[in-house]
């Protein structure tokens, strides 16, 4: 009976420190809120003029993009957001319409191998 007694007065002794732990546990987790705080009130701030540019952009490509879809629109909406224009130069297109004809004639010809290579390198620069 002695060392139940014993026993219980030691439990009763140490559980103040068990609550001790917890308490500091629900303090650390109070205090991790008041630190994201700062980051809250950043996100409620006015956009800077840099992220209203890119956000009237982004405006502007989706309205230009509405009649795309697809893996066409990701292409269009990249290059557009990127400032450059989504559709091919003049001069790309030039390039494609030249490599369209001289692949054309080369097929005609029943052109392969290293005879085609030359006939379209030749074509191409022409």
């Amino acid at each position: 009976m002695n060392k139940l007694i014993a026993a219980m007065c030691c439990l009763m002794l140490a559980s103040p420190l068990a609550l001790a732990q917890d308490k500091a546990k629900a303090d650390e987790k109070k205090a991790a809120p008041a630190k994201a705080a700062p980051a809250a009130e950043k996100a409620k701030q006015e956009p800077s003029d840099k992220q209203k540019a890119q956000q009237e952009r982004m405006k502007a490509c989706n309205d230009k993009a509405a009649d795309k879809k697809g893996d066409d629109r990701k292409k269009f909406m990249s290059s557009c957001l990127k400032g450059q224009d989504a559709g091919a130069s003049d001069k790309q297109k030039a390039q494609q319409e030249k490599m369209k004809s001289c692949n054309k004639q080369a097929g005609d010809k029943k052109m392969k191998g290293d005879d085609r290579q030359k006939f379209m390198s030749g074509c191409l620069k022409g």
